[in-house]
């Protein structure tokens, strides 16, 4: 029988409203000159060339985040994986104005990514705003469950961070509780403004202007990865 914790696949709609021609010429020219390889393993050297720090955002929007990361560290290579097309294309918007080299992208399912990945490569993981599947029938389709969460925990470097944001108080107590019940996720948090307030080094995404305009709250939680012996 299939461990409902770590089922794969990928719900939704992968394109929305009607691509402009400007964005159409995105897809068609930019996008195979930055996408992740389909196949083979993945490193630094494959992806960008050499040796640098890698970082990798799973479900990135529209692409607000990871171009504000990639724009702060560019001498970091970040992998940024995303199913939706309209989210692709805001991402390329952003890779093209602001001549972005560091960024990959995979139109795809993170976990394929992760899986390709040399294990104890990656600086960070980033997880912003996924979808809540709030009706507990669905909880097996959250990305914060053991299965995900093994195979990010085996890509991190000791030491290394996953971030979580989420504005729905559904997944903010899921997420809470199945990592608290893992020992190689260490909460950073040491006051409640470590994670009620945004981080210097967190850009703002959509979703979350979104959801402050609509009066929700929003949570940043931070998680140092230290493997158990």
């Amino acid at each position: 029988m299939t461990d409902p914790m770590t089922t794969r696949r990928l719900y939704g709609r992968r394109q929305g409203h009607k691509l402009r021609l400007g964005q159409a010429d995105l897809v068609e020219r930019l996008l195979p000159e930055i996408s992740v390889p389909e196949e083979g393993p993945l490193d630094a050297v494959t992806l960008f060339g050499k040796d640098c720090p890698l970082e990798v955002e799973i479900g990135f929007g529209a692409g607000e985040h990871l171009a504000g990361q990639a724009m702060a560290r560019r001498e970091t290579g970040f992998i940024g994986c995303e199913p939706f097309l309209n989210g692709v294309v805001g991402a390329l918007a952003h890779v093209r104005d602001e001549e972005l080299d560091n960024v990959r992208i995979h139109m795809g399912d993170a976990l394929d990514v992760l899986e390709r990945l040399p294990d104890a490569s990656l600086s960070r993981v980033y997880l912003l705003h996924p979808d809540p599947w709030r009706k507990a029938r669905h909880a097996k389709r959250r990305m914060v469950n053991h299965g995900p969460l093994d195979l990010i925990a085996a890509k991190l470097k000791p030491g290394a961070e996953f971030r979580l944001g989420t504005d729905d108080p559904t997944y903010c107590r899921w997420a809470m509780m199945v990592l608290g019940q893992r020992r190689d996720f260490v909460w950073s948090a040491q006051t409640a403004a470590d994670f009620l307030t945004r981080p210097e080094d967190w850009p703002e995404t959509r979703y979350e202007r979104k959801a402050r305009r609509q009066g929700r709250e929003v949570w940043y939680f931070r998680y140092i990865y230290q493997p158990v012996a």
